[in-house]
């Protein structure tokens, strides 16, 4: 039995181009959804360098304004009463919110006062983000309003088992797991650049240690220069160099702590494949994720990961063998984890090449067709009926 083609509307404070894993993640559910025949509208902010007059039916911008300390990101305000106008004369089947901001909080009340489906996901932890930032009560704050949040839809997606289980436990319900792929054509080894390697000071048997991601606090960020340094104390003998891929807020305090460090600037598309591709071990530190989509990029580029043991790497990493895992928050066992792998050159070898087999079997395709399953699912449920919502039945 063929899916019925539905009217989905995208809802979202960040997209394509913007660089970052919900964008990357909304901008291969909504163009997979559209191969698969379905009409998606995205509502979302205007970003910078755009223009007021679109004559994209499928899009509407709203304001944005940018999130102190993240000049990059936004959040987005829209009456709901402007929603309603919209959906009246258009009426989507269901909508997926991808952020719980005022923007998706309008929408959440715009689609419940017309009995339009919702399905929300869980793409950022901000409480966990609050407490990096030494904001506890913020964190506990943050806590409550998601759970009342997402109570309110039908479905709530989240990236991995082990963000469904914390979440679990702080009181959500109707999770379900909704993983990320990646485009094992795009992130590849055979893009690795000797040219890019020389601009880095590197020869072909040089050891690239590589960094990709938002230069932000609530990365863990500060694992990384002891953890290079341990490397550089243990392996005397072999030329290393840390590479450092992506911006944000701490950029300029880690040039300066980390002078040797080179330091690349946010990349993209081909080029973004080629710094992957060029390295040869990945240092993921970060203890904040919901899933960690460049640790899938890092693996199908034929990288070394080394990852605590929680989202996207437990997912994925199988210890010794696809790469190297510690347990949440051990900063020794993290290291010890990135000098094991470069203890003998066949080890980083053999696990470079199974991390690149198995992220070439995560593909886009079985994601999007999940995702689009569950949409249907809520659809069907009570109280989703009314108006358009009831046309999900009648395709069925």
């Amino acid at each position: 039995m063929n899916t019925p083609a539905l009217r989905i509307t995208l809802v979202s404070e960040t997209f394509p181009p913007e660089i970052n894993g919900v964008a990357n993640t909304l901008g291969r559910l909504s163009e997979g959804l559209r191969q698969r025949g379905h009409e998606v509208e995205v509502v979302r902010p205007r970003q910078a360098g755009e223009g007021h007059a679109y004559n994209d039916p499928h899009l509407m911008l709203c304001r944005g304004w940018a999130l102190p300390g993240y000049p990059g990101l936004q959040w987005g305000e829209v009456s709901m009463h402007k929603l309603l106008r919209r959906w009246r004369r258009q009426r989507p089947d269901v909508l997926y919110i991808a952020t719980e901001g005022p923007l998706g909080l309008s929408a959440l009340r715009a689609a419940r006062r017309l009995g339009v489906a919702v399905v929300s996901g869980f793409h950022t932890n901000f409480p966990q983000y609050s407490g990096q930032y030494g904001l506890g009560l913020l964190a506990r704050l943050l806590t409550h309003y998601l759970r009342w949040f997402h109570r309110r839809t039908a479905i709530t997606l989240v990236p991995s088992a082990s963000q469904r289980l914390e979440l679990e436990r702080r009181g959500f319900e109707r999770l379900e797991l909704l993983a990320r792929g990646v485009d094992a054509c795009l992130f590849n080894p055979a893009r690795r650049s000797q040219a890019l390697r020389e601009s880095w000071g590197l020869g072909p048997e040089d050891i690239a240690v590589l960094h990709v991601g938002r230069l932000a606090a609530e990365k863990n960020l500060g694992l990384l220069r002891p953890c290079f340094e341990a490397l550089r104390t243990t392996y005397p003998q072999k030329r290393l160099r840390l590479i450092m891929v992506g911006d944000g807020p701490q950029r300029a305090r880690l040039e300066q702590e980390i002078p040797d460090a080179v330091f690349c600037g946010a990349q993209r598309g081909e080029r973004l494949a080629e710094h992957y591709a060029s390295g040869d071990l990945f240092l993921f530190p970060s203890l904040t994720e919901t899933f960690g989509n460049v640790v899938l990029e890092a693996m199908a580029s034929g990288l070394a990961v080394v990852a605590y043991d929680e989202a996207a790497a437990a997912q994925h990493i199988r210890h010794g063998h696809s790469g190297a895992l510690a347990m949440p928050g051990d900063q020794a066992a993290f290291v010890d984890a990135a000098c094991w792998l470069l203890e003998e050159v066949e080890t980083l070898r053999r696990v470079r090449l199974n991390a690149r087999q198995h992220a070439s079997r995560q593909g886009w395709p079985a994601i999007v067709e999940q995702f689009e399953g569950y949409l249907n699912s809520a659809c069907r449920q009570p109280g989703a009926t009314a108006g358009r919502s009831a046309q999900c039945l009648q395709r069925l």
